[in-house]
């Protein structure tokens, strides 16, 4: 990498978020990037040929394996760095304290320390929204003066909080700057779970239920406005005087500032995918049960390689309870306004996603059932222009 310019390192930046960063601080030309994750070696997928493909071919992006529980290798990644966004975390639905504690924590300290030791400026570290919630009590318009619960939701919300409190507890060691960014709910292009997991719901039947009364609120963020908060947190911790001391040793709410109901947000990609909205409330109650017998029975058949479900206590707790988060603070300190509105991250969103339609299933011999509703819906709406009406 070119030894006149600054270089910033992205840890876990094969993630979804991390890959937008990436993306972006490419294009800024500020830094060259060192793309730092657990993989080996790095493979493009087709839509990152071109920006990320370009950079690594000309030297103004690398890649390097690391691990976080290996402060060696953490040490290596680091070295150099201006700044380091620290963005890796293990997928939020494994339920494995040790695995969470080893990379949100330890991966944590090791990151901490290796900025103090190479003398790197700043660390911006990606947290999250749960470290503040304990899966009993709705938020609505929560702010940062929030205490970290008696009691999280799950072992990775509880590891997440232990790793920003380090982090938060870092700013000013040795002239290192820090702050935490706390993403809800993010979406858009690249996602590898939500999506696909909510597109094989529906092609399963399973869509049309939803949990609770279908009001309860929430706070999304487009994946890009979740990168321009990181690019807003840097240039802030390099400004000079008290802008950059009044943005160093904080948590930031990060939302596109458009609370919605969160039901609805899911029948939006839904039907614009072409699948039927949820339609069938269940309470919560009823599912919590179910919930926990589902997870019982993961926990035996675990080691036999049964997949982690997608219904879990705490996935019900998120599905029925308000989360909405006052950004604010975001806004005053950092200079954070989302880029990208709701509407046009949805329909970004569903563009990404065209080839998960519901036109686009499986043949069979003859129309699916799944076709079948959905082509009555869209005929009772007069939405099928192409299609003649029967006198």
């Amino acid at each position: 990498m070119a030894s006149q310019e600054k270089c910033c390192v992205v840890i876990g930046g094969r993630g979804f978020a991390a890959r937008h960063l990436v993306a972006r601080l490419i294009r800024d030309e500020i830094f060259c990037v060192r793309i730092a994750d657990l993989g080996p070696s790095i493979k493009l997928d087709s839509y990152e040929e071109g920006t990320l493909g370009k950079a690594l071919q000309s030297g103004r992006a690398q890649y390097v394996s690391i691990d976080l529980r290996d402060k060696a290798t953490v040490l290596k990644a680091c070295q150099g760095a201006h700044v380091v966004f620290h963005m890796a975390a293990p997928d939020s639905s494994i339920n494995n304290y040790n695995l969470h504690y080893s990379v949100n924590v330890q991966g944590t300290k090791n990151v901490i320390e290796a900025c103090i030791d190479l003398q790197v400026k700043k660390l911006i570290y990606t947290s999250s929204p749960s470290v503040v919630f304990d899966g009993v009590h709705e938020i609505l318009n929560g702010d940062e003066s929030l205490p970290y619960p008696m009691k999280h939701n799950d072992v990775y919300s509880a590891t997440k909080a232990e790793g920003e409190a380090l982090v938060l507890k870092a700013n000013g060691e040795k002239g290192l700057l820090t702050c935490c960014i706390r993403p809800s709910t993010i979406f858009g292009p690249g996602d590898k779970l939500f999506v696909p997991s909510l597109v094989d719901a529906a092609r399963a039947g399973k869509s049309k239920f939803l949990i609770g009364d279908g009001n309860n609120m929430y706070d999304v963020t487009y994946v890009e406005n979740v990168a321009h908060a990181h690019i807003c947190a840097e240039r802030a911790l390099s400004s000079e005087g008290t802008v950059a001391e009044e943005a160093a040793g904080q948590a930031y709410f990060i939302t596109n500032m458009e609370p919605i109901k969160f039901w609805e947000f899911m029948s939006l990609i839904l039907e614009g995918l072409g699948y039927l909205r949820p339609r069938i409330k269940i309470p919560a109650f009823v599912m919590m049960p179910i919930a926990y017998l589902v997870l019982f029975i993961y926990t035996l058949l675990a080691p036999f390689g049964m997949k982690v479900p997608q219904l879990t206590p705490s996935r019900v707790r998120l599905l029925s309870r308000s989360r909405t988060f006052n950004c604010s603070k975001a806004k005053d300190r950092l200079g954070y306004i989302p880029i990208v509105s709701l509407q046009e991250g949805i329909e970004r969103t569903i563009e990404a996603y065209s080839h998960l339609r519901a036109d686009h299933l499986p043949k069979k011999d003859g129309p699916s059932k799944l076709q079948n509703n959905v082509g009555r819906k869209e005929e009772q709406q007069g939405l099928l222009q192409n299609k003649p009406k029967e006198a």
